[in-house]
């Protein structure tokens, strides 16, 4: 959303008020843009370098220097008209207000992504010339969760028609359908949202899921799209027409069974990664006496009260399970196959202050650059680290002298949080480098093990009886008894589109393509041998190292509709992917993980497959990606007229 370039006065004692919780980088660049000074990009304005998540609002200026800006503020905001003497600062300017206002070296590429993320550019595709009278073009999207919604948004502002087929009676994706106790994102809500549109007021800088998933519901509504949607209709199959040049879509509803044809001219999976959980095959289980579930499909009316209740697995859902209902239940016994590095998040739970939200509402460019610091903080950054340093002398517990140091930081926060339990202290120590796994979030949970009320277990669940749990802990059969089963055990991660298996040119499956889970797309978009199909949150687009999943559908939804607009424009019935550049892309992909944490030989991870291959998360920054997919070459591409 572009930032209004005339607003009215600020409210004096409002703006007096609410600046005390002020982030005094953000209301820097508020004050540049307003007044053009360039006082307010020198000293003694000079912000300090604050890598944290949350970083301390007074950015290391004394209290000289905030006065200085609390008056500034009031003379720029409250007499009169507000006409900012710059809106689009132009990269050179913007690059050097980021480095001020982040204090880091930020290379110069960035000035271009984030003036289009902040909306002070356009960053959506626009008609060469004036829309088309008519659009013959159909497009399907299949899934209405984030990167679903984002697809709609953009092709309803072209004009071009489109229908979601969505297989739940809502939108939301993950968010609604992840409803455990504690669920809650683990990437800074204003980095984590969408670009477009107005600015939510998340009532947290990582909000549960109730919030995102009406943030989600919110936005269908705000943006038009819920008429486009076909709910309670599951894709059961796709098959490419290569007479007619469409692809020919087997829709069933949910509710009578009826399978019906969707016929589009384009076809996008929204699918993403999170939407089939894995639910191992257990001995047993239909012997069990009480409730068994995947996190994903917590029961509404569960009662815990008084049960005891065993968590099969550690990573990100039990770490925000656990903590959430261990005063509740009895007793809680945690099966842990392989501990996680956990880092700690100081603040995580705390509101976003009445002062903070009327700034962000109300301030020029204030939500804008608390977005950008969040997005920088939690981005980039920390993806040079994860190379591996070929003379470092410690490859089997670290990659490098940083990743040593971050090695060094989690080992002694666990041990300061478990205290004197030397048996958990050994629990929770991986043996493998720090980011060799999705690093977590430490939220309560070390302190949460050392309650009377848990048992953290070592080993592998080997079969369910009547009454409990059966768990191989070295080699021994130990029996467990428990009232209720969760299993936080993960999502198909590389499934994603297969489960609908679209078939391609010749009759071939993509599950017969991608065959022992070898996922592979160019710029994880699009596949030989599949005309005319777009994928989002595809394979080696996952961040491992951080950074916001929206901001990558964001810049996948603007490649495909650069290819939609391309197509109709110039009368173009089907576009392909060579097979040169498939490959070749998929060589750079790999060429670059082989330096890099995720094919280290003591991790194992879902970003890999069976072979080692890292088939999920991404070798690239995200500015490489932005600029890799702002734009498509059409040379990498087979046109049919």
């Amino acid at each position: 959303m572009a930032v209004a370039t005339v607003t009215p006065p600020l409210d004096r004692a409002a703006l007096t008020a609410s600046l005390d919780d002020a982030d005094f980088r953000v209301l820097l660049m508020c004050l540049f843009h307003v007044t053009g000074d360039h006082r307010w990009l020198e000293p003694p304005f000079q912000p300090t370098r604050d890598v944290r998540l949350i970083a301390d609002e007074r950015a290391g200026l004394d209290d000289a220097a905030i006065e200085q800006i609390k008056t500034g503020a009031l003379d720029a905001l409250t007499f009169g008209p507000i006409r900012p003497a710059i809106t689009d600062p132009g990269d050179d300017l913007m690059l050097e207000m980021m480095r001020w206002c982040t204090a880091d070296r930020i290379a110069d590429g960035y000035a271009t992504m984030f003036r289009e993320d902040l909306g002070l550019t356009e960053r959506a595709v626009e008609w060469t010339e004036a829309r088309p009278d008519t659009i013959e073009h159909h497009v399907v999207i299949v899934g209405a969760g984030a990167s679903g919604i984002i697809a709609a948004k953009r092709l309803l502002d072209l004009g071009v028609p489109f229908t979601i087929l969505e297989r739940s009676g809502e939108v939301g994706g993950t968010w609604r359908d992840n409803r455990y106790p504690g669920a809650a994102v683990d990437t800074p809500n204003h980095a984590y949202s969408f670009s477009l549109g107005e600015r939510h007021p998340w009532s947290r800088n990582f909000s549960p899921q109730p919030e995102l998933f009406d943030y989600l519901r919110c936005k269908a509504d705000e943006y038009g799209i819920r008429d486009h949607i076909r709910f309670d209709s599951e894709v059961t199959g796709a098959r490419w027409d290569d007479d007619q040049h469409v692809w020919r879509i087997a829709v069933r509803d949910v509710e009578s069974g009826n399978v019906d044809e969707i016929v589009a001219n384009v076809l996008v999976s929204a699918i993403g990664p999170f939407g089939r959980p894995i639910i191992p095959d257990i001995v047993g289980v239909d012997t069990f006496d009480g409730p068994v579930f995947h996190t994903s499909h917590w029961p509404h009316d569960l009662d815990l009260a008084g049960r005891r209740v065993a968590i099969v697995g550690t990573g990100a859902s039990a770490m925000q399970v656990a903590p959430t209902i261990v005063d509740e239940v009895e007793q809680l016994t945690i099966v842990q196959r392989t501990p996680q590095w956990a880092r700690p998040i100081p603040r995580f739970h705390d509101p976003i202050s009445d002062g903070a939200q009327w700034l962000l509402a109300n301030v020029p460019f204030y939500a804008e650059w608390f977005r950008l610091t969040m997005l920088w903080r939690y981005g980039d950054g920390l993806l040079p680290h994860l190379r591996k340093d070929p003379d470092w002398p410690y490859p089997d517990r670290s990659l490098n002298r940083v990743n040593e140091r971050h090695r060094v930081e989690m080992v002694e926060h666990l041990e300061s949080e478990l205290g004197d339990r030397t048996d958990l202290i050994a629990a929770c120590t991986p043996d493998y480098p720090p980011y060799g796994k999705r690093i977590l979030l430490d939220n309560g949970w070390y302190r949460m093990l050392r309650k009377p009320n848990v048992e953290l277990v070592e080993g592998s669940l080997a079969e369910m009886t009547a009454t409990g749990l059966v768990v191989s802990v070295d080699d021994e059969r130990r029996d467990i008894d428990t009232d209720v089963v969760v299993l936080s055990t993960g999502f198909e991660v590389n499934e994603s589109i297969r489960v609908i298996d679209p078939v391609g040119r010749a009759g071939v499956t993509l599950h017969d393509v991608w065959d022992d889970d070898d996922a592979t797309a160019h710029l994880g978009i699009t596949i030989p041998g599949f005309p005319n199909l777009f994928v989002l949150q595809g394979p080696s687009t996952g961040l491992g190292h951080g950074g916001s999943a929206i901001f990558q559908a964001e810049s996948q939804v603007r490649y495909v509709c650069d290819a939609i607009v391309t197509m109709i424009e110039r009368d173009i019935r089907a576009i392909e992917v060579r097979r040169a550049a498939h490959d070749g892309y998929v060589s750079a992909v790999d060429l670059r993980h082989a330096d890099m944490i995720w094919t280290h030989p003591g991790v194992s991870t879902y970003y890999r497959n069976a072979k080692g291959r890292v088939v999920l998360a991404t070798p690239w920054s995200l500015l490489e990606y932005w600029q890799m997919t702002h734009d498509i070459d059409l040379e990498d591409y087979e046109l049919t007229p």
